[in-house]
């Protein structure tokens, strides 16, 4: 089975001041549309689509000086229309180009498929040749359409949708798996991803932040969020090659990021996570599957029942191993959650109908 990933390189920085110079174009294209089809809406009620932008801004690409080509105006221009829908706003934010500016855009310079050539360990795009590290091989790749993007330490990188050969995936186990804080996601067959990538930074960031050390603050953000994707990766990735269904709790960040534990939620990556384990079981043929997670902590996952010596509520949040006083099973707190997911999931699976689990 065929699909498509997004593959991300990094550019070498000696080409970072072209980059930034085209970056500059594409805004001044977004920053028009932005007026243009706001004014439409004000004075004529007329909504532009993608197709009116692009016939407004035929031409641009020839203006003296600019060196993004067509094929990129016509790509900002679709993607601006597609994000005035999406955001359902009459009018966008404007892409700053001045970097000493506290409102500062990172870059980006989308591109379509033709616009874009790979040779020779090096991309040809609008006349310019960038050299980068590629650690994929392109060349063993179908290029399509994506992005020049900057990081907030100024690196660029390509980002590329490339075409792929799906592998079958060969396993006939299950899992399921439970999200957590402390431990950003526990296994049902035990394996966990040790979370907390911000908390053991913190001291550190804070110590950058006040000697004012912007570059060494950056780093450190930069840290925290590789550290995070690589875990997170490599969770997904084994959970993936090792099972034929994987199943999560619908647990929703956005709710809990209103409460006390909100820089635990943002630290632990619960949509990354889930984002990931999506795509890659897409791509190997691999059910995956959010079940309602609701009283999956207090319930025996031996018994079914929900004894009165499981951890309920708040105050059974430090309570991570205890005895079901109904069947003497002793239980992980995490585990027994995500043994109970498995359960609903596999249920779920064989009768196609929405399960719970039961509450005593």
């Amino acid at each position: 089975m065929d699909c498509t990933k997004t593959l991300r390189l990094r550019i070498k920085d000696k080409h970072a001041k072209v980059l930034r110079q085209m970056a500059r174009e594409v805004n001044q294209v977004w920053n028009f549309c932005n007026e243009t089809s706001h004014r439409a809406i004000r004075e004529r009620h007329q909504f532009l689509s993608g197709y009116d932008l692009q016939k407004l801004t035929n031409g641009f690409s020839k203006c003296d000086g600019v060196q993004i080509g067509s094929p990129t105006v016509q790509q900002v221009c679709e993607d601006y229309a597609k994000a005035r829908k999406q955001f359902k706003k009459a009018k966008l934010r404007w892409r700053v180009s001045n970097p000493q500016s506290s409102k500062y855009s990172l870059g980006w310079i989308p591109f379509k498929a033709r616009a874009l050539q790979y040779k020779a360990g090096q991309i040809s795009f609008a006349g310019q040749k960038f050299c980068l590290w590629d650690s994929y091989g392109l060349a063993d790749y179908e290029l399509r359409a994506g992005s020049f993007s900057q990081d907030n330490r100024g690196r660029w990188y390509l980002n590329i949708v490339v075409k792929v050969q799906a592998k079958d995936n060969q396993a006939t186990t299950s899992v399921g798996i439970d999200l957590g804080l402390k431990e950003a996601a526990v296994a049902s067959n035990g394996e966990r991803i040790e979370g907390r990538f911000y908390r053991k930074l913190e001291m550190d960031l804070a110590i950058a932040q006040r000697a004012h050390k912007k570059r060494r603050v950056k780093a450190i953000h930069a840290k925290i969020a590789n550290q995070r994707k690589d875990a997170l990766h490599k969770f997904s990735t084994a959970m993936v090659q090792q099972n034929a269904a994987i199943f999560v709790g619908d647990v929703v960040s956005s709710k809990l990021v209103k409460t006390k534990m909100a820089k635990s939620t943002l630290d632990a990556g619960w949509a990354m996570l889930k984002t990931m384990l999506e795509y890659k079981s897409h791509q190997a043929g691999v059910v995956f599957m959010e079940v309602n997670e609701a009283y999956s902590t207090q319930t025996c996952s031996c018994c079914g029942s929900i004894p009165a010596s499981s951890p309920k509520g708040r105050a059974g949040l430090g309570i991570r191993e205890w005895r079901c006083s109904d069947c003497g099973t002793n239980h992980d707190r995490d585990v027994n959650a995500a043994r109970n997911i498995l359960a609903l999931g596999l249920e779920r699976l064989a009768g196609g109908i929405q399960g719970t689990i039961p509450k005593g």
